[in-house]
């Protein structure tokens, strides 16, 4: 076992960065590489061959927008579950379909996947370009299918701060009263991306932010999946998972 790995507990995939928002905040930026996605089937197969040697504790998809492509994100949850990974979440803005027999369909097949626990982008942010009633909508179609479902907004310096994104922000969750959504914690922007670009006058530039998504290179604890099929310092098209693990170096 690879030294740098005895730890991992996690897997993540990034299914593609392709997103139906474009959303001033994001720490990805412009989503140029959209139009991509992991191909599923090798998708399944690393979360099988990544199970089999180690303890892996939680799932999550994410993008860009993963439910631009549901049967992707469907098999992957289906594995994870038949691995029996226990935490398994997917994070979504709720937006990838107009037509409402179609998202209906899609929580559905979230539901029957495995999929324990969706969580709703909804901040000032992703609604400046993606509608509210269809996002509600899918909420209520997710909590009807007895899946978990929680408001996962992104606040802005903090989520006491009284800026003005935060206000919007606050005014949207509240029209999910009548669904009894629960919030989760969210998360704080992080200066990336489009972030830097536009909304730079929020950050201090006398301090160095972490970034409390980055893994310890030497202790990694989540195995990282882009929707090119990059990992650590391998790629899945060109060789097996567990290959890139055990060839993993600082």
């Amino acid at each position: 076992m690879n030294k740098y790995l005895e730890n991992l507990n996690r897997i993540e995939f990034v299914v593609t960065m392709a997103c139906t928002g474009r959303c001033i905040h994001c720490s990805e930026g412009e989503h140029k590489s959209s139009g991509k996605h992991i191909d599923g089937d090798i998708a399944v197969q690393a979360v099988i061959d990544i199970c089999n040697n180690y303890d892996i504790k939680s799932l999550m998809t994410f993008g860009g927008e993963p439910l631009i492509y549901p049967e992707v994100v469907c098999n992957i949850h289906k594995t994870a579950k038949e691995m029996n990974i226990k935490d398994r979440a997917i994070i979504t803005n709720g937006f990838f379909s107009k037509d409402k027999e179609r998202v209906r369909e899609v929580a559905q097949m979230l539901s029957y996947s495995g999929v324990q626990k969706v969580l709703l982008s909804v901040d000032s942010f992703h609604q400046e370009t993606i509608p509210l009633d269809i996002v509600k909508y899918f909420a209520m179609c997710i909590k009807e299918s007895g899946v978990e479902i929680k408001l996962n907004p992104a606040w802005l310096v903090s989520k006491e701060d009284d800026n003005e994104y935060n206000k919007k922000t606050k005014k949207i969750i509240s029209e999910f009263e009548d669904l009894n959504i629960p919030q989760a914690k969210g998360n704080v922007i992080f200066p990336n991306g489009n972030a830097v670009k536009y909304l730079s006058d929020y950050f201090d530039k006398n301090k160095e932010y972490i970034n409390p998504y980055e893994e310890n290179p030497i202790d990694v604890r989540t195995i990282s999946f882009s929707e090119n099929g990059d990992v650590l310092n391998g790629n899945i098209y060109e060789k097996s998972i567990m290959e890139i693990i055990e060839e993993y170096k600082v």
